[in-house]
């Protein structure tokens, strides 16, 4: 009779168990549901050249991190040429994601003097970001403004910001608009500041030429093809040890900002 009981009891706490495992998964499936992330912006943040695929290497296996940036594009150019037209049909086409968070930064290709991809920075570039902002939000994703990444070019030991209105301009449309401010521009900037000209130039995609002398002279930036791939030495663009470097700091800003986003990151090594 004993040991009846204890089979009865034993196969209670066995459907117990069973019913617990069936209730579950469909509890853990909600909360663990993926999140998406879709990086729109020019050649500091695209494949090759910038720091995005760094960033989505950051991300755990089931997040879905998608590297749109292309070289060269301006917020007006990135549009004209169809390429945003991309960001909305992904985001019209939803998925199984918590969520989906769009990164957009524009600003080098907006300044003066890139016929074709400058755009106004009081009348037009604002209005461009804040038009990516309110179409985000229409297709149900959520968007997150990143000032632009500084140039690491010195002047008698002090590091130029010649990308400061453009950040200052971001600033102000994420404040009007009440959306979630990255501001890679500020963080950046006081890097590269603290690290100095020799340290900084270990973060372009190849060593400078043996005798650099005027600093600006190795920046090709300002002659850019849109779509060009980068090879050489500037002070622009990013190798793997810079595209690491600042795809860490816009992980620290995520999680800091955009806190969701923090659990879907890789463990701290």
């Amino acid at each position: 009779m004993k040991c009846r009981f204890l089979a009865v009891g034993l196969l209670v706490n066995l459907l117990c168990i069973q019913t617990a495992y069936a209730v579950q998964p469909a509890a853990d499936l909600v909360s663990a549901a993926p999140i998406r992330i879709i990086l729109v912006g020019d050649s500091t943040m695209s494949p090759r050249s910038g720091y995005g695929d760094a960033l989505c290497q950051r991300f755990q296996a089931n997040v879905s991190c998608i590297n749109l940036a292309r070289g060269g594009r301006s917020s007006g150019s990135f549009r004209a040429e169809g390429l945003w037209a991309n960001v909305q049909n992904l985001l019209r086409a939803g998925g199984h994601y918590s969520a989906t968070y769009v990164l957009i930064q524009f600003g080098h290709n907006d300044q003066p003097g890139k016929p074709g991809r400058s755009t106004d920075l009081v009348t037009e570039f604002p209005v461009n970001m804040a038009a990516y902002v309110k179409e985000v939000r229409e297709l149900g994703g959520t968007p997150v403004l990143v000032t632009p990444l500084t140039r690491r070019t010195f002047q008698a030991g002090v590091l130029e910001n010649n990308l400061g209105g453009w950040a200052d301009a971001s600033r102000k449309v994420a404040a009007e608009q009440k959306v979630a401010l990255l501001d890679l521009n500020a963080d950046s900037y006081a890097a590269v500041q603290a690290m100095g000209q020799a340290e900084a130039d270990t973060l372009a995609m190849a060593p400078p030429p043996e005798n650099v002398i005027t600093p600006a002279a190795t920046d090709t930036n300002t002659v850019e093809r849109a779509g060009a791939a980068k090879t050489d030495f500037d002070r622009t663009h990013l190798g793997l040890k810079g595209a690491a470097f600042f795809a860490a700091m816009v992980e620290a800003e995520l999680k800091r900002i955009v806190a969701p986003t923090g659990p879907h990151f890789k463990a701290d090594k």
